[in-house]
């Protein structure tokens, strides 16, 4: 599992090489997380680090490289720097000494773009105050909050992240309930979890455990087996479940065993509807049934795993598709939140997981430039149930159409 990855909101830290943007998140992390050295461009990549600050709580901030970098490999740093604005809820545009130039200009352009909210810093005030009339001109230009700010100025961390609490979007907080709108109190629900060579040893999958906390989290109760065991449940469930979810991979034998009368989903499609586009899922699902000789076919997936010989986004889903359409697929792999090897227009369509380990903000930009080309996209899950003819089904819960797979062509 890559340890890299967070729901949590996420700030970045963009400025200049030698702003002090190592040094404001060790202030703001109450102790070293990032490498501090008055050497320009100690910091490469952004780096994430995971930590809890006070009053503001679990939090990951991301730390870029500067915006001025200079030669071909601060070109790439810099592109790797704007490529993390795709990633992050807040963003804090450390400035120092007075200098607000053209780099800083085009970044604030990025994030205005990006419609992503801002904060200004004016960071080492110890060595130099902001400048009352630049104070004046960015506050004109920019109604955002600005701050004069040092770490050697302790009384100033307070109100540093009061800003920060107040500037962040409510949307890098909240988040949809995976099955609060599906169940009442005391309702049971049906998880069905194959324990295969995907499964981590000794544990469940990540997206299985969000499903049972958040059944718990709604007064529900939860009933867990494998595949293998749903027709001896079923022989003697009592009450009957008001749903059942199962892993997408399985949904054939789930379909066959569940009785018609209790809605069926996957653990994938839950996550779709919470993290992911699903209105645009629901258009870009049936594209499968148009897909033509040659067209190449992007999978996304959102995290960094073992593959395995028989891998669902690898292996599966390709084989699948490959066998319903009885057309010649290509197919591209994507992990983890990396850029795109070639031009989104390539792609006849774009497979994104349930994307259990991002943030919904990083997974809708991840969608973003194949739905500005017109590109359908689907999810793993919504994916699998169409190409085993159980679609319909599987979108029941959510849509409250149960009709027949033609209704969807």
């Amino acid at each position: 599992m890559n340890r890299t990855r967070d729901t949590k909101p996420h700030i970045g830290i963009f400025g200049r090489r030698n702003n002090g943007k190592s040094t404001l998140i060790n202030t703001l992390a109450g102790h070293e997380v990032a490498i501090v050295s008055d050497i320009p461009g100690t910091t490469t990549d952004p780096v994430k680090k995971s930590i809890e600050i006070p009053q503001l709580g679990p939090v990951v901030l991301v730390d870029t490289a500067g915006i001025d970098d200079s030669g071909e490999l601060g070109e790439k740093r810099i592109s790797k720097t704007k490529e993390a604005l795709k990633q992050v809820d807040l963003a804090l545009l450390v400035i120092a000494h007075n200098v607000f130039e053209d780099d800083e200009k085009k970044l604030i352009k990025d994030f205005q773009k990006a419609s992503l909210p801002f904060i200004i810093i004016h960071n080492k005030s110890d060595e130099e105050y902001i400048d009352p009339n630049l104070a004046r001109v960015l506050q004109e230009r920019f109604n955002v909050p600005l701050l004069d700010f040092s770490a050697f100025l302790p009384d100033r961390q307070d109100e540093l992240i009061r800003i920060i609490r107040e500037t962040m979007p409510e949307s890098a907080y909240t988040k949809r309930s995976l099955v609060g709108d599906l169940i009442s109190y005391g309702d049971t629900v049906l998880l069905i979890t194959p324990i295969d060579i995907e499964a981590p040893e000794g544990r469940m999958i990540l997206p299985q455990v969000q499903v049972i906390r958040d059944v718990l989290d709604n007064d529900g109760i939860c009933v867990v087996c494998k595949e293998r065991e749903v027709d001896a449940y079923i022989r003697m469930m009592h009450p009957k479940p008001v749903l059942a979810i199962t892993d997408s991979q399985v949904f054939p034998k789930a379909d066959a065993a569940i009785p018609k009368d209790i809605p069926l989903t996957s653990f994938s499609i839950l996550l779709a509807r919470q993290k992911g586009d699903f209105e645009n899922y629901l258009k870009g699902t049936p594209g499968i049934s148009k897909l033509k000789h040659g067209d190449r076919i992007l999978i996304l997936e959102s995290c960094t795993h073992h593959v395995s010989c028989d891998d669902i986004g690898r292996v599966k889903i390709p084989r699948w598709l490959n066998n319903f359409t009885g057309k010649d697929l290509s197919f591209d792999v994507i992990s983890g939140l990396g850029a795109m090897t070639r031009p989104i227009t390539d792609y006849a369509m774009v497979i994104q997981c349930g994307g259990c380990m991002i943030t919904r903000k990083q997974l809708l930009n991840r969608l973003k430039p194949a739905l500005d080309a017109g590109i359908p996209v689907t999810n793993y899950g919504m994916a699998i149930a169409w190409v085993h003819g159980i679609y319909q089904r599987a979108i029941a819960p959510f849509t409250g159409k149960a009709g027949d797979k033609s209704d969807y062509l």
